[in-house]
């Protein structure tokens, strides 16, 4: 079973659906002890960094998450949800992150020119190393984003990127740990594919 972690800042219905449509078991909660007998967990993230971090932090998930990802357990951050894997953000002011994967976290209207933010649409990856969460995912196919940040100074577990004005990182990966900056479960099949093989890994 998998836990899609519920804490008060994901797209949590859209994602839920995607995984029942792939008959792929899994139950929104808040409630740690459920998270923690999950076979796997999803973290999703739509809104602030700051708010996101402080409500982890206030319903026990932070600690728990970091516990589980020493311990082995496959984890999957989506969007604002695998910024929160990353040590720091600097969106409006300055938040620690759960720190499970090395980088931080930059607004993206600084680094780019002529292009609007938050970067929203389709965009093709472009594959930095092989990993078991791409599987049969190919050079051409398409993800849907939305965001206004992106994570910076993490080529130790950077997997793809999309280009939009600078080489956004779009999956990333450490052992047990993956986050992808798009939404699979609004990326049609190519996105069901992504989280058929994270759920089945």
């Amino acid at each position: 079973m998998i836990a899609i972690i519920d804490y008060g800042c994901g797209n949590l219905f859209s994602l839920s659906r995607s995984l029942e449509y792939l008959g792929i078991e899994s139950k929104i909660t808040s409630d740690a002890d459920e998270s923690a007998n999950a076979d796997k967990i999803i973290l999703p993230g739509v809104g602030a960094f700051g708010d996101a971090i402080d409500k982890l932090n206030a319903c026990g998930h932070a600690d728990l998450l970091c516990s589980l990802a020493s311990q082995g357990k496959p984890i999957l951050g989506i969007c604002l949800g695998m910024q929160l894997l990353f040590e720091k953000s600097y969106e409006y002011g300055e938040h620690n992150g759960l720190g499970l994967l090395k980088g931080r976290i930059y607004p993206l209207d600084k680094d780019i020119e002529n292009l609007k933010v938050p970067h929203m649409g389709w965009n093709r990856l472009d594959i930095v190393r092989d990993d078991r969460i791409l599987a049969d995912s190919g050079k051409n196919d398409y993800f849907y984003f939305v965001h206004s940040f992106y994570a910076k100074n993490c080529d130790d577990c950077l997997i793809a990127t999309a280009e939009y004005g600078v080489d956004v990182p779009a999956i990333v990966g450490m052992g047990n740990v993956y986050g992808t900056q798009f939404h699979p479960e609004k990326s049609g099949d190519k996105g069901l594919k992504l989280l058929k093989r994270f759920a089945t890994m």
